[in-house]
């Protein structure tokens, strides 16, 4: 069985990160990507470190599988073969700052008159509409601005980001997610719809419980390490060598904890006896656990807590994570042409993926060949 998206086309008008990797998961799924770059500059995250023999490595991890056209979108014929991209796809993506694609004759009322069936999917920081829709938005920005660095970090240090550029990709698998929604209602309507996502929102979304403790509880969450705040113990706690996750957020799991490391008492502690006195006292129990933990390894202590039964996992750096059995027995890393880059985790019984994939375009590799076919 093919690829479920084998046929379709996406016009590709978007740079960087967001909306990049929304077309990419598209391309993993058949679909054919052409990405519109500017003549003799690109995406602007073709001069993005790392690189290896002159590529990026960062454009390449996101822009697999697609081709390349270059085009000025202010010259008379280029637009033209724009123009004819845009008639026959099925899905626009573009990342702009809102209005910007509309001053280029392509906003989503100038297109729609000319595709009905188009899905045109608009990422931005804020929004298409409101009065922070022309705020210009970066992933560490948004992160701040969300709230969501309010909530990174240990109590007495500052805000911290989350090391991966989280707002982006999570707003690219949103965007990737409005996307396979809106062809669905197409395939019952026959009509196409404008998609806009905000990396904003997407943030806000993602911060689980903390919006409701404010709006409902009336508390406004604070940064408080690597503890979960409703559970207890769901911390990070430290062995004699190197960091260990412990997860036993329920009262038989932290008994198996506790007989692991001798702390018999710890478990029948009065102050001990349900997660909310847990929660309550976790800086007793941080301070028991750490005492025990400190006289041996993480990995033994690993080791210990698997044959029990309870939650555990190793603070692994990132070439030990790669390293582990999950990543190529459920086929994580995959080949584009001479590059390894990380996998499409979604797994489908009767498709395929993270299989003949081509390496990211040199820029305009495909301007040719594409301007030829879409000239009229």
């Amino acid at each position: 069985m093919g690829k479920p998206f084998e046929g379709m086309l996406v016009a590709d008008f978007s740079h960087v990160l967001s909306g990049p990797y929304t077309t990419m998961m598209l391309a993993d799924m058949g679909a054919r990507v052409i990405k519109i770059e500017r003549p003799a500059v690109g995406d602007d995250s073709r001069q993005f470190g790392p690189f290896k023999d002159g590529v990026s490595m960062y454009f390449q991890t996101v822009n697999r599988g697609k081709e390349s056209v270059a085009l000025d979108l202010k010259d008379e014929g280029d637009r033209e073969v724009a123009m004819n991209i845009v008639r026959r796809a099925d899905v626009l993506v573009e990342n702009f700052r809102p209005g910007t694609m509309a001053k280029l004759g392509l906003g989503y009322e100038d297109v729609h008159e000319l595709n009905k069936r188009l899905i045109y999917a608009s990422i931005s920081g804020f929004g298409q509409e409101g009065s922070m829709s022309k705020l210009p938005a970066y992933d560490a920005l948004v992160q701040a601005m969300s709230g969501f660095m309010s909530v990174t970090g240990e109590p007495d240090g500052p805000p911290i980001k989350a090391g991966p550029s989280i707002a982006d990709m999570l707003t690219g698998v949103y965007a990737y997610a409005a996307i396979t929604t809106a062809l669905y209602q197409r395939s019952v309507t026959g009509q196409g719809t404008h998609i806009d996502v905000s990396m904003f929102d997407c943030m806000v979304s993602f911060l689980e419980s903390d919006v409701v403790s404010n709006k409902v509880l009336k508390k406004n969450p604070s940064r408080i390490g690597n503890r979960h705040p409703s559970i207890s113990p769901f911390d990070t706690f430290k062995c004699a060598d190197d960091y260990i996750v412990i997860c036993a957020g329920t009262d038989q799991l932290f008994g198996k904890a506790c007989g692991v490391m001798g702390l018999d008492k710890l478990a029948e502690d009065a102050e001990m006896q349900t997660n909310q006195d847990r929660v309550i006292n976790f800086q007793k129990l941080t301070d028991a656990f750490n005492g025990a933990l400190g006289c041996d390894t993480a990995k033994s202590w690993y080791a210990r807590f698997v044959e029990a039964g309870v939650p555990v996992g190793l603070v692994n750096d990132i070439e030990e994570a790669l390293k582990l059995p999950a990543v190529k027995e459920r086929n994580m890393l995959l080949q584009a042409g001479p590059y390894t880059l990380p996998g499409n985790p979604m797994r489908f019984s009767t498709i395929k993926v993270n299989e003949q994939v081509g390496q990211a375009p040199e820029l305009g590799e495909q301007s040719e060949s594409i301007k030829q076919e879409f000239s009229e």
